[in-house]
């Protein structure tokens, strides 16, 4: 049976080890520039960035989910914004990531969220299949934009 349960500071390793997995599966394993203290200070500092949970199966991690809450003007509540799913290649088909989804939606409904939201990739055919099994439908009219690096640097300049 899958257990779910909050990440501790003893976690930060493991979910570190976790996020490099997911970056192998989305081929952007050169991407991955987290460390231990940047994950520690961001989930368990004095002004946490986001949350995580762990998933075990027979008392073993084999995946995690890192979130945070994000916010809608348009209702006026706050929602949450799941950043990473991920379960272990060995795990998948066990229910792992519905308990994970499950337990997240229960956490947004408990702390008055209105929306639980996410992305994926659109190459990622199995996960869209299964998020659309669990009553996910994707928001076709809206694209992502992302500003970082150099672009970032430049936008933020005065004038």
């Amino acid at each position: 049976m899958t257990h779910i349960r909050p990440a501790t500071p003893a976690d930060v390793p493991l979910i570190l080890h976790l996020v490099h997995e997911l970056a192998a599966f989305e081929r952007e394993s050169d991407k991955v520039v987290a460390t231990e203290p940047l994950l520690q200070d961001a989930l368990f500092g004095p002004h946490p960035a986001a949350e995580a949970v762990v998933a075990e199966l027979d008392g073993k991690p084999v995946g995690m989910a890192l979130f945070f809450h994000n916010f809608s003007t348009w209702t006026g509540w706050r929602g949450l914004y799941l950043e990473d799913l991920y379960v272990t290649p060995e795990a998948r088909g066990s229910g792992v990531g519905k308990a994970l989804l499950k337990h997240l939606a229960a956490l947004a409904v408990a702390r008055g969220c209105t929306r639980f939201e996410w992305s994926v990739l659109d190459w990622n055919e199995k996960a869209i299949a299964f998020y659309r099994s669990m009553g996910a439908l994707p928001m076709e009219e809206w694209t992502v934009y992302r500003v970082t690096g150099d672009a970032l640097a430049a936008l933020a300049q005065p004038g």
